[in-house]
């Protein structure tokens, strides 16, 4: 009973997962149409050729009538000829059909995993969004390009079999039929097996996918640590059940074939028993036998391809499964539906009694309340795991906060559309992420309103120019994945280029200039001295002397603000920050004399 509830459940999962793939097909209905039509067309001629056949035989080839033959030769090869040609047409069809729709799959998919919130990222591997998109996506090509309509291809010609087969001799086809009931028992059985391993194959398909992205990002420290034995058995152990699965899924399909070409022998052998007692007597004919030869060879191979359709829509409906958990993931920083724009910065911004927190249980800012004015460079310093870049995080709406307000220019930023807002800002951060693309492309992320000059102007302002022009391809110079062929310093000065040209009204800093190294210390000082000209910033920094220069120091501590004050001030204060000051002050003095 519990089986066959587990069943009825995932067959109700696929009718509604089936419901929701079709609707992929309605742009596309008028071709889906003309594939259908065509679907009819061959298989209905199908079965003709084993009747003319008959024909052939008992009515000309036995009364040696040489041009009735001629012609029928003639009316086969036309057949023949046209089967083949309005199978190219379905096949063609289908398969347009099938890539256009992958294709809005992977376009709607993409746009929804952009749409998602940083939450989102945080809980979900890469490598399992990679596969989403790519394998699972995959999957569904069959289904779609040839998967359904083949298989009410492949009924509608077992209809067709059976109903050339009952009008040419009704007795024949029971005893071809006959064999039937087990066929199916074969099928059922093998479709189940087939079901579970396809589902168990996809997952481990994802976690392999997961573990390379991984390791591959992670690769410098696994060499520096001396990894590769550890992480090659990790990787063994995930490529061994991929291997099992598959060799599983060969010994189902190794067997599933020859039990059809069994049972198909059977009943090629009771149509011959039977024949061989009638033939004489002139019950059956000679064109009859061959007849049903050939429509017993045709009559299994459709029910063949059923079946192996029937996995291969198994397995799209366990990546599809996958695909629409992902589509009906909601996981977003709510937009206000009246989300207004923002044009520009006037005021200020205003944090008043905000509390947040990642999972909703650890508390990681508590009551934070502070106000940043228009033109005013803020520093926000604190031990490692106080909440700095959370505030960051908040203020750009990459996380939803659970109590308190945020504003800008009076304006609660939930009320603020989240695009229009961001646009306000340029985020600097410590880790440098550079596109696998072109210098140029990195610095203006392909915005069509920056031009050439536009970038030859900023990176002169930058410093960057210096390095670019020592390259021989300059800003057309393809970087490699994450820019690794640069110095951080060098990515650094990408970054910075990428924010100045941007014309930010708020620049934010979050440990941009922890990583420089020592060649390129003195040009990053001069860029950010220009980045933060004139500008409202928001800076988390460790180096004194940009925090020394901030109108306004934040101090926080556990979540909490525990001071604010200019540099001075929090020195006489002789709190928290001077602490921090004393601190960092004494071992960059260390390292001096030393």
């Amino acid at each position: 009973m519990r089986g066959n509830a587990f069943g009825d459940e995932y067959n109700k999962i696929d009718a509604k997962l089936l419901k929701r793939l079709l609707k992929f097909l309605k742009p596309y209905y008028k071709y889906v149409f003309i594939a259908t039509i065509l679907t009819l067309l061959v298989s209905a001629l199908g079965p003709l050729r084993p009747f003319l056949t008959k024909i052939a035989i008992d009515d000309y080839v036995s009364v040696g009538d040489k041009p009735g033959l001629l012609m029928m030769i003639v009316v086969l090869a036309s057949l023949l000829l046209l089967n083949g040609l309005l199978r190219f047409a379905l096949t063609y069809t289908m398969q347009w059909v099938g890539q256009n729709v992958l294709n809005d799959i992977r376009i709607k998919l993409f746009e929804h995993i952009q749409k998602l919130s940083m939450s989102f990222y945080d809980k979900n591997p890469v490598g399992k969004l990679v596969t989403r998109v790519t394998n699972d996506v995959e999957a569904l090509n069959q289904l779609f390009s040839s998967g359904l309509v083949m298989m009410v291809a492949d009924v509608l010609l077992i209809f067709w079999i059976v109903a050339f087969m009952f009008y040419t001799s009704w007795q024949l086809a029971l005893l071809a039929i006959i064999v039937v009931p087990l066929l199916l028992v074969v099928t059922t059985v093998f479709r189940k097996k087939v079901r579970v391993l396809f589902s168990d194959l996809r997952k481990e398909v994802a976690r392999m996918n997961t573990f390379m992205n991984e390791f591959i990002t992670g690769i410098s420290t696994v060499k520096l640590f001396n990894q590769e034995e550890n992480q090659l058995k990790k990787f063994d152990e995930i490529n061994l059940n991929t291997r099992e699965l598959n060799i599983k899924t060969v010994f189902y399909y190794a067997m599933f074939f020859p039990a059809i070409e069994m049972i198909s022998a059977i009943a090629m052998g009771i149509i011959l028993w039977y024949a061989a007692g009638n033939i004489l007597s002139g019950a059956i004919t000679v064109g009859i036998l061959i007849a049903f030869l050939q429509y017993a060879e045709m009559f299994f191979r459709p029910i063949r391809d059923l079946s192996e359709k029937y996995t291969t829509l198994q397995a799209a409906m366990a990546s599809a499964e996958r695909i629409f958990q992902l589509f009906d993931t909601e996981d977003f920083v709510n937009e206000n539906a009246n989300a207004e724009l923002i044009q520009k910065f006037e005021k200020d911004i205003e944090f008043k009694n905000v509390s947040f927190s990642y999972d909703n249980s650890k508390w990681v800012l508590k009551n934070i309340s502070f106000d940043v004015k228009k033109g005013e460079t803020v520093a926000i310093v604190g031990a490692t795991g106080s909440g700095k870049s959370s505030i960051i995080n908040l203020l750009c709406r990459f996380y939803e906060f659970q109590s308190g307000e945020i504003l800008i220019d009076g304006r609660d930023i939930r009320t603020i559309n989240a695009e229009s807002l961001r646009k306000l800002y340029a985020l600097v951060q410590q880790d440098v992420f550079l596109f696998s693309r072109s210098i140029g492309e990195n610095i203006s992320l392909n915005d069509e309103n920056i031009n050439d000059q536009d970038l030859l102007n900023t990176t002169e302002a930058i410093g960057a120019s210096t390095f670019i022009n020592n390259i021989e391809e300059g800003f057309n110079y393809k970087l490699t994945e994450r820019g690794n062929t640069l110095s951080a310093g060098q990515k650094q000065l990408l970054q910075f280029s990428r924010a100045y040209i941007s014309k930010p009204e708020i620049l934010i800093l979050d440990e941009a200039t922890s990583n420089i190294d020592s060649d390129t210390e003195q040009i990053i000082e001069e860029s950010l001295q220009k980045l933060l000209s004139n500008r409202t910033s928001i800076i988390i920094a460790h180096r004194l002397s940009t925090i020394k220069r901030a109108d306004k120091i934040i101090v926080i501590h556990k979540g909490e603000i525990r001071e604010i004050g200019n540099h001075e001030q929090l020195l006489e204060h002789n709190g928290v920050y001077a602490k921090l000051y004393n601190l960092q002050f004494r071992d960059t003095q260390t390292v001096k004399q030393i």
